[in-house]
């Protein structure tokens, strides 16, 4: 599933008839809400391929018996990432002498301009070094459609009535490398969730709003799509 990243709250501040919707003003809110996302994380785009937890320079580790389960995800997320990353041109692989199937990466200077690096504490006060490689600018062509949907209404306060406004637009993609179109089919195949992005074609997607009970709307997931191998 493709994991869209929660970074920032918007309020679309709507002085509009009940069930009547500005599309001009909607297009313009949803591309603020993309821009305003990569302004504040700083990503190099708006699809982000995640690589796992890994800390360049890094040296493949194998599986070991005592370790937890998260530790063992990112270990088979990352054996998977890097080889075709370093096949793609954005990290060098260098075998470790005397350790067969044991190899170094690092970035190389194409890496090091799409690498994004989100780092976390866990619970534990351990840093996690959430790496991946963007690419491509979302720019929104227009909204097509705007449906209002009422949703819950089961007993107790946290199955209560509340309406979704489901906005669809086309957008295309701006600033597309060389790198992703190259190897889009082995990108595609390891990162199943979305397909790399062209640059001659327009694409469809949907953004669900809240409505308070202000008659305003509320969207807090605009941001970048992170895509996991």
């Amino acid at each position: 599933m493709i994991k869209l990243i929660q970074i920032l709250s918007i309020t679309v501040l709507t002085s509009l008839l009940v069930g009547c919707y500005d599309k001009g003003e909607l297009k313009n809110i949803i591309q603020q809400g993309y821009d305003n996302a990569r302004v504040n994380t700083q990503a190099k785009g708006d699809f982000c391929y995640y690589l796992g937890s890994v800390k360049f320079p890094y040296t493949d580790e194998p599986v070991l018996a005592d370790d937890i389960q998260w530790v063992v995800w990112n270990k088979g997320k990352l054996s998977r990432s890097l080889p075709l990353f370093a096949d793609i041109g954005l990290l060098t692989r260098e075998p470790v002498a005397g350790q067969p199937g044991i190899y170094h990466y690092d970035l190389t200077e194409l890496g090091r301009e799409y690498q994004h690096l989100f780092p976390e504490q866990s619970g534990s006060g351990r840093i996690i070094y959430n790496n991946a490689f963007c690419y491509g600018l979302i720019q929104l062509d227009k909204v097509t459609n705007v449906e209002e949907k009422e949703v819950g209404g089961g007993i107790g306060n946290a199955n209560a009535k509340q309406t979704k406004v489901y906005v669809s637009y086309n957008y295309h993609v701006l600033d597309i490398p060389a790198w992703a179109t190259n190897a889009q089919d082995k990108l595609n195949a390891l990162y199943t969730q979305l397909k790399v992005r062209l640059s001659d074609r327009s694409y469809p997607d949907t953004k669900t709003f809240y409505k308070g009970k202000d008659g305003n709307l509320y969207q807090n997931s605009l941001s970048y799509f992170l895509l996991q191998p």
